[in-house]
């Protein structure tokens, strides 16, 4: 499995077309009384004698916000690669159309429209695209090229996050990361098996025995400060990189696309990737939990009694709502390891959560009201949207164990709460966290605009907000 990001656009800052195979854009608005109308986002290529334009309509200007602009940068992307259009040149007179947070954004739905998910196509070629500006502002070209490193990582995790289970593993994704740490100047701690076991990491360990490809818990450091790992911000991701559902297997539909059951471990790893790369002024540590939960002689069962790293005790009811046990220990881990100034965990953790809030907004469960609303607002600025849940005490009863501490499944009711009051009970009462369910937000399900059908990266972009504004 390669580590190569996919193919990157090439910018150029200079003030004239580099030669006549460049189209050049045009931002046709909307004008009044005009007795011809466009589609919003459509697109016309003209060509005379020597002068190519893209004509992109983009409706009327005073209604544009910013996710508008980003989809308009999306069908711009698209439409060049459908129509095998590999240089553009993008005039002053566009540049100047836009207001900077407008520019930074269209260029945001430009990348990450760009990306396709090609790996298994045995006759595509990703072609780069030349982009020419004409802009001598270094302000404004080191903003576009923070944008582009961005969705760079971005369109390199939906990469990893299509990859089948044949493909990664915990063994493989453990591989990627350590390549990626050492091109990318992260430390990293791979516990394997055996060191899980020596540990008393047995929440990971029980959901991942029944595979073949053994559990791996993967710890990335980014020192972002001169006090190496002092209070660091700690994400911890769920990575089941597929999940049959053990002993309660799921249906035939309910199987189908479980490779994407490592998406939150995903985010995780882009967000410490791209803090890296950019330099965020922050230490941040990413603990990935990964595991296969399959069926075999070995595999966990309904009844089980496991210990966690933390001591407390689980009566396995369901050995289908395994992500919460991946975190327990993830979460523990982090509080024995570090001091961390705040813990924010990934998952795909129910299906709930879709019930509740659909693919538009991902889960926000949080035990500090400061925390939620930042994570909130980075949401808003990236519309990578959250909406805060309940997570009263009084839900605590519904996984109250029976013949052990906790029951890591309480019925159907408030599906996607009690997977966050499980997880609850594993942070200290003074460490802030938030627990963000991406079960939806996470996978789209057409490609559209600058979303790909499938694994779209979810989060990464509100991390770097929320990480930039900390």
């Amino acid at each position: 499995m390669t580590t190569t990001f996919p193919a990157l656009e090439i910018l150029n800052f200079q003030p004239t077309i580099p030669n006549d195979s460049y189209f050049e854009l045009v931002i046709q608005f909307d004008q009044f009384g005009s007795t011809i109308k466009f589609k919003f986002g459509e697109i016309n290529y003209h060509e005379i004698r020597n002068t190519k334009n893209i004509i992109l309509h983009a409706g009327k200007k005073v209604e544009l916000n910013l996710e508008l602009w980003r989809k308009l940068g999306g069908f711009l992307a698209k439409s060049l690669r459908a129509h095998n259009v590999n240089s553009l040149f993008v005039g002053k007179d566009v540049i100047d159309n836009f207001e900077r947070r407008e520019l930074n954004t269209f260029f945001e739905g430009f990348f990450l429209g760009n990306y396709n998910f090609e790996y298994f196509k045995q006759d595509t070629k990703p072609e780069k695209i030349n982009i020419v500006i004409d802009n001598n502002d270094d302000s404004l070209k080191s903003e576009l090229e923070t944008t582009q490193i961005i969705c760079s990582v971005i369109n390199y995790a939906r990469e990893i996050g299509q990859m089948p289970g044949n493909i990664i593993n915990p063994l493989s994704l453990a591989e990627i990361c350590s390549q990626l740490a050492e091109k990318y100047l992260l430390k990293i701690q791979i516990l394997d098996e055996n060191e899980l076991n020596k540990i008393g990491a047995n929440g990971i360990l029980s959901v991942g025995k029944g595979s073949s490809a053994k559990p791996r818990m993967i710890i990335l450091e980014y020192e972002g400060l001169d006090k190496p790992m002092e209070n660091p911000v700690v994400l911890v991701g769920k990575a089941i990189t597929f999940d049959t559902g053990g002993y309660s297997i799921k249906s035939v539909d309910g199987i189908k696309g479980m490779k994407f059951d490592k998406m939150g471990g995903i985010t995780v790893l882009g967000t410490l990737l791209a803090a890296s790369i950019l330099k965020i002024p922050h230490n941040v540590v990413g603990i990935i939990c990964a595991a296969e939960n399959m069926i075999s002689q070995d595999a966990y069962r309904p009844d089980d009694i496991i210990r966690t790293l933390s001591g407390k005790t689980v009566e396995i009811l369901s050995t289908d709502a395994e992500g919460r046990l991946v975190l327990a220990d993830g979460l523990t881990y982090a509080q024995q390891k570090y001091q961390p100034k705040c813990i924010i965990d990934f998952a795909t953790l129910t299906g709930g959560i879709i019930t509740a809030l659909g693919k538009i907004r991902a889960g926000l469960f949080s035990n500090n009201d400061h925390l939620s609303n930042q994570l909130f607002l980075s949401g808003e600025n990236t519309l990578e949207r959250l909406w805060r849940m309940p997570l009263d005490d009084d839900y605590f009863d519904f996984i109250k164990g029976d013949d052990a501490d906790l029951k890591n499944a309480g019925g159907k009711e408030g599906h996607p709460i009690m997977g966050a009051i499980f997880l609850k009970q594993f942070i200290e009462s003074d460490v802030p966290w938030a627990h963000i369910d991406i079960a939806g937000a996470a996978i789209s399900p057409k490609a559209e605009h600058y979303q790909p059908k499938g694994a779209n990266g979810f989060g990464i972009r509100m991390m770097i907000d929320y990480l930039t504004a900390l």
